[in-house]
Formats: structure tokens, sequence, C-alpha cells
């Protein structure tokens, strides 16, 4: 109390000081008028937001007491807290007519003893009635006479005030007009364009140009009733619209004494919607003659209507030197700042003053006094969002940085972290001004001080304004009203990327409602975080690169060299599957970048010997776009860049190229282009069923790109058991001819399930050896069987150049054989790998621990050891772990014994089919609909016919994978498709190509920043792409989490660090989660980023679906139309059934005075619609269905 009576105490001397300057009783003659002076003690501010603040400062620096007023809606508002007393006005009124009720202002005024009445700018402050109501209730008006505000704001009488003191007009209504019958005739008679302004408000609510007469009608209408909401008053007034102007007004300041100074001028041109957007004074490149005779008509109209206080009276100027009165601003303009700063006038002071009843003299501001100093530039920072036609953001703010420092002043309201940006007022957020000495300098802060600020929950023009900033027409100071209009590269953004508050939001959904990726095993992700074993980075004060490897003959030599220089070798030669194939065999390819990344400098520094590193392609494509959430494009260009001299080798599924289906053969010859661009070496080319025509293409494709073709033949059977006659040696021998006569660089042996035995390999591969001594060869197993490591001992010393091995911790099972016992095996033999065992030894003990992260997905949950029965079932090893999965997540855990006896016979029913993705999808499908439903082979058999079979079944006796080896099995191919077409030959060869202009096109519909890689995903897995392009853009780039974290999310207290890229880290702290929901279901999540408060809301899935909330459009859904921005629904256009054509208007919405169409995206029929007349919409918000 002793603080507060203190700071009254203060106030009160510095009022005394004020009015010992300047006696109570004194009275000033001047000409015919008495002025008499009356301090003012207490000022109420009849307005809200950033300019019931500048007002509130005024009155602090003078010591005069303020007073707020604000709605029910803006109860939590800035404007409230920064006045000394604040008052609720309007209760039970909307939003913006609490604000406009005269009554209840002055209600408030009377009862809290205040002396006088600030309007600020908008709503009330051009109302003479408002101005007239001030002073009959016995208050002072800071402004103009209601006379003069009546006459200034009707435009009309501005108008004939103008002709009267001759000051330059444009032709005009002789009045106020009301209906779209007057508006016609007046265009009719001056002809077009026209534009129409509100005849009792400004800020350019209300005012179209137009410039056909068909639009005549439609522009009134929708200009008045922009106008009536937001000035209470839809009357409008037309005139004659001059192209290419520059929008100069003269700022003025007049007293009771009837002098009147000018304050220079501003230069509005920068407009959008005729609001300003960015302001600069004085006009840059305005003729000093122009100015002296535009500053004197300015003047001397003022003197002529007897004006006091502050206004603006606004030009039009064309290219000839010509300039047109358009109006008198009879209040404070929004760009009174930028005036203040050229010339030292703080024109709020001023306007307290000049209503006590100093005058200009008496305060120092006589015209020979007042000088401009630079150039200063305001920038009107709003939440509306530039790339989306400026449409309104609301919503709570959740990060607010600010730009400051020397030159730069910030006017502003709302802006703090969890501020709330409500639908009902301007967007404007924040008013930023720079000064400096020349225009050039002052762009500079600007634009030093708008990069600097951090808004994030609502989306700002902050993007537009930068653009604008580095335009060099505005640096010139070249700029028109069309400046906007006429330069779209200012609407050209780069994207904010937000990643740290869209990782947050990340966490809080995994914190509220669980992983965002499915778990396979009640195992949880171990809180390890794996050692990683040193590399030396730097030596002698120099980075130290990593050894060379056959990447390098590759680069310097091509395909050809490379080949040449594997054959050459002495010892044995080993490909690594550890970052590809053995998490896919171990943990459901769930082993995501960040793991890889942490060891792949050990890789590139200890393993440069490898003849590849197995790391793309096959599943890993998929997965991590479903269900790792990660683009496999910047993956393979992040492993690239880590591991510069280790051949990268991927596996492409010939005319399949990625995906499980069939793509245009444009697909698959682009997708391994970008492949071999983003840092693909070596292309591992097999076809699911061995067929050539697939095959041929990927290889093709692959060659074509300048990448290393290797045609691996897949394998199965054995060749070693005389009484297995489809696929003997002599078929895989003329394989391997075909191969090589279509020019492979190296020849794959692709043994998928593991079925290559020892005397079985030294069989082949000594046959192939012998039969092209010229080619490499490359075998590739599976260890489910036990005998992995022998059978690649055999293929070696058979004539093998490569084998396959995993990491010793990552090997075994469905996963490869080990590397070190490979190592091991060799060392001091001929085939000796290089390769030293400690090495091996570290390089597994990191991957011993990273296992452990990935609980969720471990293979041993359900396969316990290796098992021979695979030489029966032949089941793939990437498929085993997977069906194992399957089987118990459906209840067959108990029955895997089955299902693996029903794969064996559904690949006899299929003919005994070569097995390896999408076929032996083919087979499991089947396998496991034997199982469930309890059939038989013969069962399977007598009733095809009657069975509705599984999809991929169907297909696959289509022939939509290709044409099996010996044919497909009739009769159960004719029972199964009955009358279904055929696909003759290559399935690929009769699609179109693929249009990846138009499928970019639809996809930046949505998604603007999808890349060319993007594209091809989409092409590759059209929904899945889909659903990542949604969560990269919700969530932004997860990838950086470590993996329990990715996973689970942090336990409440943890910190987590990471690392979005070089030089920047985020240390994340979690606080809390509330266990109180609002409305909407959500619940808030609270963080420490870097050390600041931060929280985001979260809906709750599981408790919000007993509450009623309205349902959103779905991101990338062409037949759902969300709200294009948050506001009231004031009109419904169709109703169900009705059919519409694309651009027909759906609804009408209304958000901060704007109103905006909702129009039809697409032509079709409305099945729904989720809106009612009065319904307040948040963005997104469904409004209807359209099919």
């Amino acid at each position: 109390m002793q603080i507060l009576n203190a700071r009254f105490a203060l106030r009160a001397t510095a009022t005394n000081l004020h009015a010992w300057c300047s006696p109570r009783s004194r009275t000033a003659t001047t000409d015919s008028k008495t002025i008499d002076y009356k301090p003012i003690r207490s000022v109420l501010v009849a307005n809200r937001g950033e300019i019931a603040i500048r007002v509130f400062r005024a009155c602090t620096e003078l010591g005069i007491r303020s007073v707020a007023i604000y709605s029910e809606q803006d109860r939590l508002q800035m404007h409230r807290q920064k006045a000394d007393e604040s008052y609720v006005v309007g209760k039970g009124l909307p939003p913006v007519e609490a604000y406009l009720s005269i009554p209840e202002i002055i209600r408030v005024a009377k009862e809290n003893d205040v002396d006088a009445v600030h309007p600020g700018y908008g709503l009330l402050s051009e109302r003479s009635d408002f101005a007239d109501a001030v002073l009959k209730a016995g208050l002072r008006f800071i402004g103009p006479s209601p006379q003069v505000v009546q006459q200034m704001g009707d435009k009309v009488a501005a108008r004939a005030a103008a002709i009267e003191a001759k000051v330059p007009i444009v032709a005009g209504t002789d009045g106020p007009i009301t209906t779209k019958e007057e508006a016609l005739e007046f265009c009719k008679q001056h002809g077009l364009p026209v534009i129409f302004k509100a005849a009792y408000g400004g800020g350019g609510r209300g005012m179209r140009v137009v410039r056909e007469m068909s639009e005549v009608a439609s522009s009134f209408e929708r200009a008045s009733s922009e106008a009536l909401g937001a000035f209470g008053n839809g009357s409008m007034f037309i005139e004659r619209f001059i192209e290419r102007p520059r929008h100069i007004e003269v700022q003025l300041l007049g007293d009771k004494a009837g002098n009147v100074v000018h304050l220079y001028e501003r230069d509005c041109s920068v407009q959008r919607r005729h609001q300003k957007v960015v302001e600069i004074a004085p006009a840059p490149g305005l003729d000093p003659e122009t100015r002296q005779r535009m500053t004197d008509c300015a003047v001397h109209l003022a003197r002529h209507v007897g004006y006091e206080n502050a206004g603006t009276v606004e030009f039009l100027l064309d290219d000839k030197g010509n300039f047109y009165f358009i109006e008198v601003n009879a209040r404070l303009q929004v760009e009174h700042t930028i005036t203040e700063e050229v010339t030292g006038i703080d024109l709020v002071q001023s306007q307290i003053r000049v209503a006590e009843g100093m005058t200009l003299p008496e305060m120092g501001l006589t015209q020979d006094k007042i000088k401009a100093e630079g150039f200063a530039i305001q920038c009107r920072v709003t939440t509306e969002d530039p790339a989306n036609n400026f449409q309104p953001s609301t919503g709570r703010i959740e990060v607010f940085r600010s730009g400051e420092g020397m030159g730069i002043r910030l006017d502003s309201a709302s802006t703090y972290a969890g501020a709330i940006i409500s639908p009902y007022y301007d967007s404007l957020l924040v008013k930023v001004i720079s000064h400096a000495q020349d225009l050039a300098a002052s762009a500079a802060k600007m634009n030093r001080a708008l990069r600097e600020f951090r808004i994030r929950g609502v989306k700002t023009n902050i993007p537009f304004l930068l653009n604008v900033l580095e335009n060099q027409k505005f640096l010139n100071g070249a700029v028109d009203t069309y400046f906007i209009d006429e330069n779209p590269q200012l609407f050209m953004f780069k994207a904010s990327q937000n990643r740290a508050q869209k990782i947050l939001n990340y966490l809080g959904q995994v914190l509220v409602n669980g992983p965002a990726t499915p778990l396979a095993t009640s195992i949880p992700p171990s809180d390890v975080k794996p050692y990683i074993p040193p590399v030396p980075l730097v030596r002698s004060g120099h980075a130290v690169k990593p050894p060379k490897g056959f990447k390098e003959i590759l680069t310097e030599g091509g395909p050809e060299a490379f080949a040449k220089a594997v054959r050459q070798n002495k010892g044995l030669l080993l490909m690594d599957t550890t970052f590809r194939d053995a998490h896919q065999s171990l943990l459901a390819t769930r082993v995501r970048t960040h793991d890889l990344l942490a060891v792949a400098p050990y890789v590139a520094h200890n393993l440069h010997n490898l003849y590849s590193l197995e790391n793309w392609g096959g599943a890993t494509f998929d997965v991590a776009l479903r269900f790792l959430h990660e683009c496999p494009w910047e993956r393979l260009e992040d492993m690239r860049r880590m591991i510069p001299n280790v051949p990268f080798q991927m596996l492409l599924r010939g005319a399949n190229a990625v995906g499980y289906t069939n793509y245009p053969d444009n697909v698959v010859f682009e997708f391994c282009d970008m492949a071999v661009k983003a840092g693909m070496d070596i292309f591992r080319v097999f076809d699911s069923l061995n067929y050539l025509p697939n095959l041929i293409l990927g290889m093709e494709a692959a060659g074509k790109a300048g990448g290393v073709v290797e045609a691996a033949i897949s394998y199965t059977g054995d060749v070693s058991d005389p009484s297995k006659k489809k696929y003997d040696l002599k078929y895989y021998l003329n394989l391997a001819d075909e191969l090589v006569k279509a020019g492979t660089h190296v020849l794959g042996i692709k043994d998928m399930a593991g079925l290559l035995k020892p005397q079985a390999a030294e069989m082949l591969i000594s046959a192939i050896r012998a039969a092209h001594p010229a080619v490499p060869i490359h075998v590739h197993t599976h260890d489910t069987s036990g005998a992995g490591v022998a059978a690649m001992l055999a293929c070696a010393r058979a004539g093998a150049d490569v084998v396959d091995a995993a990491v010793d911790s990552m090997s075994g099972l469905t996963s490869q054989p080990s590397m070190g016992a490979l190592v091991a095996s060799l060392q001091g033999t001929p085939l000796d790998t290089g390769i030293p065992l400690q090495t091996v030894s570290e390089y597994s003990a990191y991957w011993e621990q990273a296992r452990t992260l990935y609980g969720p997905f471990e293979c041993t949950a359900t396969m316990k050891s290796g098992n021979a029965d695979v030489y029966l079932n032949e089941i793939p090893g990437g498929q085993y772990t997977n069906l194992q999965f399957q089987a118990f997540s459906l209840g067959l855990g108990s029955q895997f014994e089955e299902v693996k006896k029903a794969y064996r016979e559904a690949n006899l029913l299929l003919g005994d089919i070569i097995k390896v993705t999408p076929s032996s999808k083919v087979v499991g499908d089947l396998a496991q609909f034997m199982v469930q439903n309890k059939l038989t082979a013969s069962e399977i058999t007598a009733r095809a016919e009657e069975l509705s079979f599984p999809k991929s079944v169907v297909e696959f006796f289509q022939g939509a994978i290709g044409i099996p080896y010996g044919g497909f099995p009739e009769p159960l191919r004719s029972k199964i498709l009955k009358d279904m077409p055929r696909i003759e030959g290559r399935p690929g060869q009769e699609l179109p190509p693929l249009d990846f202009s138009k499928l970019k096109q639809e996809l930046q519909e949505t998604y603007p920043g999808v890349t060319d890689q993007d594209v091809m995903s989409a092409a590759m897995y059209p929904q899945v792409a889909n659903d990542f392009f949604r969560i990269r853009d919700k969530y932004g780039p997860v990838k950086h989490l470590d993996t329990k974290t990715f996973l689970v999310g942090p336990t409440v207290g943890e910190t987590i660090e990471v690392k979005i890229e070089r030089g920047k880290t985020l240390d994340i702290k979690t606080l809390a989660i509330s266990d109180e929901m609002t409305a909407a279901g959500e619940r808030e999540v609270f963080f420490e980023l870097n050390g600041q408060l931060r929280s985001v809301f979260i809906r709750d899935d599981q408790a919000s679906k007993e509450m009623k909330i309205h349902p959103k459009a779905v991101k990338g859904d062409k037949n759902q139309v969300g709200a294009p921005m948050p506001g009231t629904v004031l009109t419904i256009k169709v109703k169900e059934g009705d059919k519409v054509d694309k651009g027909q208007p759906i609804a009408v919405l209304s958000a901060m005075k704007m109103e905006m169409i909702v129009q039809a995206p697409r032509a079709g029929t409305i099945v729904s619609v989720a809106i009612t007349n009065g319904q307040k919409l948040e963005g997104d918000d469904l409004i209807c269905t359209i099919e």
C-alpha cells in the first residue's frame, strides 16, 4: 500500500509541476478566441490493444491516471493490465459491440471520476455522436470537435470542404449512398474503374475497387455489409479510381487557438486490400516542391474547417506530380509512430496537452522548429497467413520472441506466450518501427529485427514483410499502390521450420496418447545410451579423412572398373547388411537413422575395405515413411555424407522398384536416377519370380542411372538334391547366362531363405564361376538354419568374390551369418578379409547395446533360436519373423508350427514358386488364410471357386507380379479367377507413363514444400507418403529424437538433448501433464525448452471420445472442405444432395471484420453439411463433404 501511495504521490507531483508550468487559471486570447487551460487528471481510453497501451504510456509520463475498458471476451488481454484501472464494458454484448456501446463507456467514465476520453483509432474514433456524448457528459474529448469529426468523417462533407478550400479532388458521389441501384447509376454516369469506401470509417474496411459493370452490385453489397459490421453504418461513398497512384498522407496538429502545423508526410503506398502494410516517413523521393504544395493544402484545409488536435489529410499522387484529396482521418493514425520517430514529437502527449488547452507555440511546436530527421519504417505484423491469401490466423501464441535493439521500437499488446488471438478483432499483433539516417539503413534494421522474431502457434505475415523489405523497388522508394499486386515474388516464402515447437507437439502427443508407431511386443526400449567407439576425426590440427575404399574406384573408373577391381581382389570381400537386412530380419526393419548415423563415422574409418554397405531399398523405404516418420531419401543422403568411402548397395525389386506392385517404366527409371544422385552406388536387382522381363527392366534402369548393376538370381530348392528337379543347376546356369548377356556388372545369388547348403553352394558357385570367369559373384543368404557361416565359406572357396555378413550382435537367426565368425575363419588364409577381428568386436559392442533400444520389435520375443525346418518350409528370413509376429497378433501364436506347415503347402499349391517380396507375401497370405479358416490343401483345391481368397493371391494368379517359372498351376488358377482379367507378359509394359509434374502439383495443393524426392515417395506409396507428409508437417524432424523418446516419449522430470542441425541443440525437460481437459478435449503438457517454459495442448483421443467435438477436415482428403480460417458462419449456400461446380460458393464466414467466401474445391455432390448458421468455427473445422 505504501508503494502504491508513493506511486500516485509521484504522479500528483508531476501533474502539479505540469500545471505550475502553465498556471491553472491561465487564459490565453488569440484572435477572437479565449482558451482556458484546465489540466487533465485522468484519461479513459475507449479502445483496446496496442493503441490503448500507447495512450496509457503517454498518460503515465504526464502523471495522468489511466483507465481501461474491456469486453468480456478481452478479460485476459494485456491492455487492461497496463492501465491504472480497468473496467468491463458491455456485459452480454458481442465482442465488437461492447466497444461500440456509447452509453456503457460514458457510464464507466462517470462512475470512475474520469476527466477525458481518448478514442484511439478505429471503433468509435470517427463517430461524431460519440464525441458529442462525451462532451455532453461533462468530459473532455481528446480529438477534434464533434462538428469537425462529423464533417470529416462524412466523406461527402469532407469532399465539399476540400472543394471550398480549393484542394484538388477526384470525381465522386455528392453524398453517402445506401443501395446498389445508386451505385450502378453512378458507375453508368461516370464510368469505371471506381472505388467503394465506407462513408463512416476507414482502415480499408468496406473498400472495393470495381472494374467490371457486372461486379458493381455484388461488390457494393459485400462492401456495405463489411462497413456495417465494422462501423455500425453500411453507407458507402464512391469515387473514380486513379490508377497507379502513391498514397501520401500529411500529419497535422492543431490547437484550440486555430494554430495548425504539419509534421511532414508518410508514404503508405504498400497496401493489401486497401489496408496499409508498410509505411515510410518521410515519403522517399518526393519532389520538395510537391511536398510543399501538399503540406500547404493540408494545413489550409485544416484551418478552413477549424481543425484541432491530431489528424491526417490523405492524398493520391500520380506519376505526373498531381495530387488529389482523398479524405481526412479525424483521429490518431496507426502509423503515427513513424512521424514521432522522424520528428521527435510525441503525438499522443501533444493530443492530451491540446485537449487541456495548451497552444502549439506554448508547446514549442511552431512550423519552423519542426524538422524531419532520417527515415522511419513501420511494419504491421499481423496474425494472417500470407501463403493462404492472408487469411486470419487465430489461436494461442505458443512461442513469442521479439526483435529489438538500436533503432527499433515495438508497439504491441498481446505479444507473449500464452496470449489468445481471437477471431473477433483486428489481426494486428505488433507494430515494429525502425529509424535510421537513410531509407536503406532503416530497412536493414527492420529486416534484422523481423528475423529475430519467433512467433509460434499462429501464422504471421513476417515472411511477406521480409520479402517487401528486400525488394529493390521498395529500397529505392519507388513504390505505388500496385506494388504488392505487381510483384508476385513477394508471395514466394521459405516456410518457417518451427522445428522445436513441432517436436514438443510430438512429445506431447506420445505422452498423452501413447506411442505414435505401433509396438509389436511388451518389451520396453532400454534406457541405455549406446557407447560409440571413437574415431580419429582430427590429427595435428587437420581433419582426418576416412581411408580410401572401393567407392573411390567406382567414382573414378565407373561400374566396369569397379567390377574389375572386385574380381581382382585376392581375399574374400564382405557386404555388411547390419544397416538394412539384418535389422529387417531381427527388428522388423525398425532401426532409425539416428542410430545408424551414430556409428557411421566408425564404419567409414574402420570398415573402409567392405565391398559395400547394404543400407537402403527393400522394406526400409516403406517402413521409414510408415512407421519411423522419416524421409528415406534424407536417410540415404545423411549416410552418404558421413560414409563417403564405402559403396552403398540397395535392393531393387526389378519392375517393382521398392514397392509391392508394378509401376510405369518411367517411374522405375526416374527412381534409379534419383537414387544415384542421392548417394546410391550398387543396385542388387532381382525379381520375386526370377521373371526375366521384370529383372531386365530394373537392370536397364539402374545402368542408365550410372549405378553398378548387380543382377541377382533368387535361389530356392536344393541343387544338391537330385530329387528336386524344378530348380536344378541347369535352371540357375541358364539364368546366369541371360543376366550376363543382359550386361550385369556383378552376378548376385539371393538366397533369401538360407536354403543354400554348403555342398549345394560349392556346386552352384563352381559351375557359375566356370561359365563366367570374369564376372564377380556375390552371394547373399540368411542364417535361419544355423548353417550360414559354413555355406558362405563354401561359396568363398568355390570362387565367390563377395558374401554377406552382419556384425555379430546383429547376426544369426533369420539375419545374415556372423561377420566375426567369417573374419576369424579366414584369417591367415588366401581368402583373408583384411578386417581386424578387434574392429568387428568394437562395432558389435555398439549394436549389442543399440539393439536393446528396439525391445518392442525384438524377434527373440517369439523366436528363441534358428530352425533347420526352413529347409522344409522355405520361408525367407525377412518374412519368418514377420509371420511369427503376425501369428501372435492374430492370436495364432500357439499355432505357428501350423502356419509354417501351411506355408509349405501354400507354396506347393501356388506351383512351388520363388519366394521373395512380393511373391513371398502371396504365399504367407495364403498360409495365414488356410490356418485361420482351418483349410487343408485339398480343401483349397476342391473349394477354390467358392472361397474369397486374399487380394494378393488373386492378383498373383492374374499375373500382376509376373509369370512364375513353369507357369501357373491349373486348374486352380481358372477356379480362382473364373472370368477375371489376366495379364499376359510383363505387367508394367501396358501402364501409361506417370506424369510427375501433375503429381507434384496435386501434392503442392496440400503440402506446398514437397520436393521431387517426396513426389517419388508418393509415386511408390501414395497413401503411406501422404500420411508421412501430414505427420512431418505436424511434428517436424522427429528423426533427431533418441530412439527411446521417439518410441515411448520422455518421462516427467527427464531432460533430453535434441541436435536438430550442426550448432543447434534443443534441451527439453518434461515438467508435467495436466489432469484437466479443455472443452475441446485437450490436455496441456508443460516443458522447459532451453530453459524457457513452453506448453502444448494435445487432444486426448480416448477421453475426448465421450465429448461432442466438431470434426476436423482431414488434410489431403480432397472430398472434405475445411474452414480456411476461424470465424463465424454467416451464410450456408448449399444443402445435402446439391450438385456443385468447382469454385461455387459453399458458405460465407466472417472473422476479424473480414468476410470470406468458402468455395467448392472440386465439382461433385454435397454428401453432408457439418455447420449451422451462426456457428463459430476453428481453422480446419469440417464444413462439408463432397463426392
